[in-house]
């Protein structure tokens, strides 16, 4: 079984879409002749040619709202947004649009619609690139939003999405993108949308993390495994909308502490929501406060700053061991 990146495993699953499914259609800001900008469509547009894989003006709205109407009359489009702070310039089509019209023709059309996009900090892009506004997409009913840590779960939630009769939204870290190699199938295989997995099992405290925040949760449990003897769960949730209720209890019951941790802001973030449902579903099994490890409530900063406000090991462990204090 290869070995693949990310970037590889996405165009992998694109490039087998594109040949199983003469429905599907790839577009976005240079994804054709120049493969996008991290190159993952690169090669799909000479093996399948300019109708099928297509370069658009850069107009997100216009990428999204032509990709809606193609959607309702039975395509499969798969748009990239180069970067996710530009897909606020498509909300409107996504919102209003794409994940309401299920709901406002009562059913008889459907949006098989997916948007791909990068996100997240690490690699130091220019303004505007990093900035995490994923908790922003996950208030709108009707959309789903994605976020794989790695290339095989990436291949696998790319294949779902397109299956899905509704919109979704998948978030590619961008620090993800080559740092990881992973054996991954080289047949067509779905991961369930809405589904969290543990990747690693404990009894203590239960981290919840996405994308790249996984391996920093996974960093921090070996720490403070090696420092205190805690066994620490750690909960990849991989899909932000919706949360996947039933794993996040069945965690916390289990151990009776939690960290919840992301990039973006703090204040209205995936975190929150995961404690609310914590709060709901897990009350009297919580043995501690839940804790948050969060980017601040601030702009993204300049590339030699941001270090200063990504979540890190140290972080996480510190706030592992300030639950099991308690």
């Amino acid at each position: 079984m290869p070995k693949l990146t990310m970037v590889q495993a996405l165009n992998n699953a694109l490039a087998l879409e594109l040949e199983r499914d003469p429905r599907v259609l790839v577009f976005g800001e240079d994804v054709g002749h120049n493969g996008g900008v991290f190159r993952v469509t690169e090669g799909l547009q000479a093996e399948f040619g300019p109708e099928r894989v297509f370069d658009t003006p850069l107009a997100e709205s216009a990428i999204v709202g032509t990709a809606v109407g193609m959607a309702i009359n039975g395509l499969r489009p798969v748009a990239e947004i180069q970067f996710l702070p530009f897909a606020l310039v498509s909300f409107n089509q996504m919102a209003t649009q794409a994940a309401r019209m299920r709901y406002r023709s009562a059913g008889a059309y459907t949006v098989p619609l997916v948007v791909r996009t990068p996100f997240g900090g690490g690699v130091r892009p220019p303004e505007m690139h990093s900035d995490g506004v994923e908790a922003a997409f996950t208030h709108i009913p009707g959309l789903k939003v994605a976020v794989p840590s790695n290339p095989y779960d990436a291949k696998g939630l790319l294949h779902a999405a397109i299956d899905d009769p509704d919109p979704v939204l998948l978030l590619e870290h961008m620090k993800l993108y080559r740092s990881i190699r992973q054996e991954v199938p080289a047949e067509r295989y779905t991961v369930p949308l809405g589904q969290a997995a543990v990747v690693q099992p404990g009894r203590d405290v239960s981290v919840f993390a996405y994308g790249a925040m996984v391996g920093v949760a996974i960093e921090a449990a070996r720490q403070a495994a090696e420092s205190s003897g805690a066994a620490v769960e750690v909960i990849d949730l991989r899909t932000i909308a919706p949360l996947d209720e039933a794993a996040i209890a069945a965690s916390v019951n289990k151990t009776g502490r939690a960290v919840v941790v992301h990039e973006a802001p703090r204040s209205g973030g995936v975190a929150a929501e995961v404690i609310a449902i914590i709060n709901e579903l897990c009350l009297y099994s919580l043995l501690a406060p839940v804790e948050r490890v969060t980017g601040p409530d601030a702009a993204f900063p300049v590339p030699r700053l941001e270090d200063a406000i990504l979540p890190n090991a140290r972080r996480v462990k510190a706030a592992i061991l300030r639950t099991m204090d308690e």
